[in-house]
């Protein structure tokens, strides 16, 4: 079994709204999202760009990163994005997982 990479990625969506998501090819999920064929959120809300997106080791480590993104606020997830989600990923998320998921700490 070879290794499998995993992307939390952050869309950019008519009328302003973000949407969140994981896939393990982010640029097939996105066309897939602006043909109508992923999300429903992003059927009603037709995607416009990627604003971010950052690489993870496993499925269940993209979601747990995909869960605690998702808790933050709207100016948050912008400043993320504009910082690089790698970085969020980096600083916080450990500290995230802990206090959202009832780990140590």
């Amino acid at each position: 079994m070879g290794t499998e990479t995993w992307w939390l990625y952050v869309l950019e969506c008519q009328g302003g709204a973000l949407y969140t998501g994981i896939a393990k090819d982010v640029d097939a999920r996105f066309e897939a999202h602006v043909k109508g064929t992923g999300a429903i959120f992003t059927r009603l809300n037709r995607p416009l760009r990627v604003l971010g997106k950052a690489t993870l080791a496993t499925k269940s480590e993209a979601l747990r990163a995909e869960y605690a993104f998702k808790q933050l606020p709207r100016a948050d997830k912008l400043q993320w994005c504009t910082r690089g989600l790698e970085r969020f990923l980096a600083t916080t998320l450990s500290k995230t997982f802990d206090r959202l998921l009832g780990g140590p700490g």
